[in-house]
């Protein structure tokens, strides 16, 4: 059974200058960059990429979608700078193209994805998979405990995390709370589970 992650973990940070470490996604010729006001455009259309099986739910006009869209983004992003102060907010670039984004808060216990997505053109070419690979391995170098990250229910991307041994810690609405532990921590949990017998 997975360690669950701290419910209020320790606002130490590691140093937020070290960028996530590549390995994984450089064939992709992928890098990251920190976001800037300039990107506040391509953030937000990207946001609306993630709403669109949503929308297309709906009978509002192009306006109205686009409306709602422009207050969600703003409300989103306003509430992970104001919860997760100590994040590295990055653009996701290939061949220097902005492609998407990752949030990320690297706690020393413990690292939570934020956010991540890619632009539709990307998508279910394995790039996710391979920066999520490279989170792991900069997971496990940093000697955290794990990875966490909500991701919701109706996410196509769940079936990723399940297959990189993501499991679901918890339950919350919409959205599952999925956390990843390194191997050699999984190993010496159920050690010490197995020794308690």
């Amino acid at each position: 059974m997975t360690t669950p992650p701290l419910t209020t973990p320790p606002r130490t940070t590691l140093p937020k200058t070290e960028l996530p470490r590549l390995n994984h996604a450089t064939p992709y010729q992928i890098e990251f960059r920190a976001i800037t006001e300039d990107d506040t455009a391509f953030l937000s259309k990207l946001y609306r990429s993630t709403r669109e099986a949503e929308l297309a739910e709906v009978t509002w006009s192009e306006a109205e979608k686009q409306a709602f869209c422009d207050m969600q983004f703003e409300a989103q992003h306003k509430h992970y700078q104001q919860h997760y102060p100590d994040a590295q907010w990055l653009v996701i670039e290939r061949h220097g193209t902005p492609i998407g984004r990752l949030y990320l808060e690297r706690w020393p216990r413990e690292h939570r994805i934020i956010d991540i997505a890619l632009i539709p053109a990307v998508r279910g070419q394995g790039i996710g998979g391979a920066l999520l690979q490279d989170l792991q391995e900069s997971a496990t170098a940093d000697e955290a405990r794990g990875i966490g990250v909500h991701v919701e229910k109706t996410n196509p991307a769940l079936s990723l995390y399940r297959r990189l041994g993501f499991t679901t810690i918890e339950e919350k609405g919409v959205y599952d709370l999925l956390f990843w532990t390194p191997p050699s921590s999984a190993a010496v949990q159920n050690q010490v589970k197995t020794a308690s017998y």
